[in-house]
């Protein structure tokens, strides 16, 4: 994870730091209200059975890796009761949308849903995602999702800037606009969190997609690839909090929200 900046900083407990330095921090340890240490994973496969979602593919590194623990767990004391879980291998760390293009096989010619493992979603945001009519996004409003989620504004100029059509469809994605560009997009301005709802025409876009500049293979490239190529993406309203582990001063406030939920995967 990510240092604070400053002088702010965040005490990770040992089994935190663990998940953190694994580069596995959809493992991080919370406590529930039942005293049970859950990782965080759990929370965000609750939503998902919340939400309808009988499936779900855990993308992971190869064997021999840090992941193998989430592979243990979850085929071990940690299988879910409501969700049946899989694992798709990403042979190396390429990308977003090479980790979607990853799980093809699962897929096949289904519709799915593709969300970050350290992102909390509301079940009521998925549920949506579920029952749309085609490939979708969530789209939050800027300052209710930094209010509900307790994001420092400060750092909202990362996140992706949305453009909508009149119809509601999605014009356009702009990665890491700036603070200048967040600004001028007003309090009402349109974020996404990086939840898709995609189908066959978005595995294609992900396995044509070029790299990023960072060498990676993105999937809101793949997703502007699609759209180039005629793909309507639906714009979902949603409101948060979406609770995120980004960094590692994202840690004490999430635990502190999740200390009265008890997870049901």
């Amino acid at each position: 994870m990510r240092e604070a900046r400053g002088d702010r900083t965040a005490a990770l407990s040992a089994a935190q730091e663990a998940a953190a330095a694994a580069g596995l921090k959809g493992m991080m340890p919370m406590t529930g209200p039942d005293g049970r240490a859950r990782p965080f994973l759990d929370y965000v496969l609750s939503e998902l059975a919340d939400a309808g979602f009988t499936r779900v593919a855990l993308i992971v590194a190869p064997p021999d890796t840090a992941a193998d623990s989430l592979r243990e767990y979850y085929a071990g004391e940690g299988r879910p009761t409501r969700l049946q879980v899989s694992f798709v291998v990403q042979a190396a760390a390429l990308g977003t949308a090479d980790a979607v293009r990853s799980a093809d096989a699962y897929v096949g010619r289904q519709p799915f849903v593709v969300l970050n493992a350290d992102n909390l979603y509301g079940a009521t945001t998925l549920r949506a995602l579920r029952e749309a009519d085609g490939p979708a996004l969530p789209v939050y409003e800027r300052d209710q999702l930094i209010e509900s989620s307790a994001i420092a504004r400060e750092r909202i100029a990362a996140f992706a800037l949305l453009t909508l059509r009149p119809d509601g469809s999605l014009a356009d994605i702009a990665e890491k606009p700036g603070a200048a560009a967040m600004e001028a997009a007003g309090p009402r301005g349109l974020i996404s969190m990086n939840c898709w709802r995609g189908d066959a025409r978005l595995l294609e876009a992900c396995r044509d997609v070029e790299r990023s500049p960072r060498g990676e293979f993105e999937l809101p490239m793949a997703v502007r690839l699609a759209i180039d190529r005629g793909v309507v993406f639906r714009g979902v309203p949603a409101r948060g909090p979406v609770l995120d582990l980004s960094r590692r001063e994202d840690v004490p406030a999430v635990v502190a929200r999740l200390s009265g939920v008890v997870a049901r995967p």
